[in-house]
């Protein structure tokens, strides 16, 4: 596909040369739901860029508790720990929303980086912008209410997918936030009543966009937008 028809932002905006490096190796990939794209501590020998859909990556605690600590949809990639030089990560990443995207090998990848340090460079800025969300995130789950929590994570997923309507059940959305499964309910109950949302089994509507915004109290900000800090320099 013509890099200027790409819906994923990294591979969109790296240089036609760096594209050209990797284009070769990018294979297209149905991603569906609940699909393992990395596993704890397991080598990385694959990246995604998402098209449409959207993963999760989750920290797991000794004795089986979760919590998301970053998104990956059609603003980046998979695999940050490889750009940053290494070959694991102690989290895992799965598909939380069904879609496409592009499969690339890491050895492939290695190589495309060492022949290229503006790819490197490219990468790393993205790289950046996923930790930068991932400490935001840690930020606004200690100090940020429960309702303020939800409300900054379903428009971070609304940026990454088609549309207003969100898939996916009360049990996920506790996992996500690291939350109790009651306490979410009660959230979702209240953004519902504020007439923000309207959710039914498996599927939530954003209705009012703006005064989600709003309920956050700037828990929801630039750093939380899909393209933070992927501009090209």
């Amino acid at each position: 596909m013509p890099q200027s028809l790409l819906r994923n932002h990294v591979l969109k905006t790296l240089s036609p040369e760096d594209f050209a490096r990797l284009q070769p190796s990018l294979h297209h990939v149905e991603l569906g739901i609940k699909a393992q794209l990395e596993v704890s501590y397991q080598p990385i020998e694959r990246v995604y860029f998402p098209e449409m859909g959207l993963a999760s990556v989750v920290a797991t605690m000794t004795g089986g508790r979760q919590s998301e600590v970053g998104i990956v949809g059609h603003d980046g990639m998979t695999g940050v720990a490889v750009i940053l030089g290494q070959d694991r990560s102690p989290n895992e990443t799965y598909i939380q929303v069904a879609g496409n995207g592009w499969i690339l090998s890491v050895e492939n990848l290695r190589s495309a980086i060492a022949a290229s340090q503006s790819l490197r460079e490219s990468l790393l800025r993205y790289a950046h912008a996923f930790l930068v969300q991932s400490s935001r995130t840690a930020l606004v789950n200690g100090h940020s209410k429960i309702e303020e929590r939800l409300a900054r994570w379903l428009l971070m997923v609304q940026d990454r997918v088609e549309g207003n309507k969100i898939y996916l059940t009360h049990e996920f959305l506790a996992t996500m936030l690291g939350a109790r499964r009651p306490g979410v309910t009660i959230a979702l109950q209240m953004l519902e009543y504020r007439g923000l949302v309207h959710a039914k089994r498996g599927e939530i509507t954003i209705v009012d966009r703006v005064g989600m915004i709003q309920l956050t109290h700037g828990a929801y900000g630039e750093e939380e937008q899909s393209h933070f800090g992927l501009a090209s320099a």
